[in-house]
């Protein structure tokens, strides 16, 4: 009894963590949308783009939205990095990684 609790607590556990494993894009994300900046609720607030954000093996746009600035730093947007290469040997072949922005 205690060996088939065993098991199926061990089947449990590789269904949850197979969910949670990443995947990153193959290809890289559509361009950017063009977005209107409405709504600023006054001064010191700074705009942050909308971008392409991957999940469940695809993209899905995240708009941009109004944030108070930090006094003395600047925003610096996030991007997405191509990395690795086609072909190239010991590699998996290119992926997508997506870089937050921050401030700075």
């Amino acid at each position: 009894m205690k060996k088939a609790a065993l098991l199926v607590l061990l089947g449990l556990i590789s269904v949850i963590a197979a969910g949670c494993m990443l995947s990153y894009p193959r290809s890289g994300p559509p361009s950017p949308r063009e977005e209107s900046m409405i709504g600023r609720q006054g001064p010191g607030q700074v705009w942050i783009s909308g971008y392409w954000r991957w999940s469940g093996g695809s993209y899905s746009w995240q708009s941009g939205h109004w944030a108070r600035a930090k006094a003395g730093k600047t925003w610096a947007p996030g991007q997405w990095e191509q990395r690795g290469q086609k072909g190239q040997k010991g590699q998996k072949g290119q992926k997508w990684v997506w870089r937050n922005g921050h401030w700075k």
